[in-house]
């Protein structure tokens, strides 16, 4: 078992114990959003750090409404 640290830059993300090691360029879900893994550091035989690059999430798009189902008055 190897315990396992996902650091965004210098942010954890998550801690864990897992039964193997991700590898770079791994597609994983970290909290619900995807990330890649893009290098892997081993401080001792157990314990692993893991860089990673979250996808960019755009909270500025609107949803447009449709208009001609509402009620007309």
């Amino acid at each position: 078992m190897y315990a396992v640290s996902f650091f965004e830059n210098k942010n954890l993300l998550l801690s864990q114990l897992a039964k193997r090691v991700p590898v770079v360029g791994e597609e994983l879900r970290i909290k619900g959003r995807k990330a890649t893994v893009s290098s892997v550091n081993n401080l001792d035989e157990r314990r692993v750090h893991v860089q990673v690059a979250l996808e960019v999430i755009n909270k500025n798009t609107k949803l447009v409404v449709d208009q001609s189902k509402k009620k007309k008055r």
